[in-house]
């Protein structure tokens, strides 16, 4: 897992949401991504690439069908992304 990259990907500001509630977004990609080894397999894109539906795991929850949609700033940079069960 690449953490500078992925960080390089946010703004400043960014936030993000999990089945419906605002998270700290340093905490919960520590957790639910980078310490515990998140990965997912996208089987659907849309909104030319900005909605996704994916097959989500990490070492702590296991797989789970996921729902991923992200909003990006005019510079290419995500402001926020919602993610949760789908």
């Amino acid at each position: 897992h690449d953490r500078a990259a992925f960080e390089a990907l946010l703004a400043p500001d960014a936030t993000m949401s999990d089945d419906g509630a605002d998270r700290d977004l340093a905490d919960w990609t520590d957790r639910e991504i980078f310490s515990s080894r998140g990965h997912m397999e996208v089987d659907n894109e849309s909104n030319g690439g900005r909605a996704l539906i994916a097959r989500y795991s990490n070492d702590t929850w296991g797989e789970m069908k996921t729902r991923w949609s992200f909003t990006v700033d005019d510079g290419g940079r995500i402001i926020r992304f919602e993610t949760g069960q789908a």
